[in-house]
């Protein structure tokens, strides 16, 4: 099924009730509260939702901002950028491309000597997939 289709109660059986308040309702974590704020193991962040390859161990760095952090994605045809003023302020959130699903925004505090960006990512969108190279993922 065409990820983009389900309902709003197909998504509910899939995806624990935080995941859908994240990835569907466009929720935030509490900083330094999710999964794979700190972690450092190596492989592939994908999608929670879909599986779609989002982000890789390699470009995951420590912002100290309390949420996973990357300074580039896998392929930026994968994700998908909106304006969003939401609660008063303007920035630029990131969606999964595939289902749609909200993971987190994008700002330009980033390692400056990679690419300036850094995408901030709730834990509960992604879904870490040790099996995968990252280098194999940038292919």
């Amino acid at each position: 099924m065409d990820t983009k289709k389900k309902t709003g109660e197909q998504w509910r059986r899939e995806l624990t009730p935080e995941q859908y308040r994240i990835l569907r309702e466009k929720g935030t974590e509490r900083a330094f509260t999710g999964t794979y704020y700190d972690t450092k193991d190596q492989g592939v962040y994908r999608c929670a939702a879909c599986g779609t390859p989002l982000f890789t161990s390699d470009e995951k760095y420590d912002s100290g901002s309390g949420w996973p952090s990357f300074y580039d994605a896998v392929d930026k045809g994968n994700i998908t950028l909106h304006e969003d003023s939401s609660g008063g302020m303007s920035r630029v959130e990131i969606s999964c491309a595939t289902c749609g699903g909200h993971l987190g925004h994008v700002f330009e505090d980033g390692p400056r000597d990679k690419t300036g960006l850094r995408y901030c990512v709730n834990s509960a969108s992604l879904s870490l997939d040790t099996g995968m190279d990252p280098a194999e993922a940038k292919k």
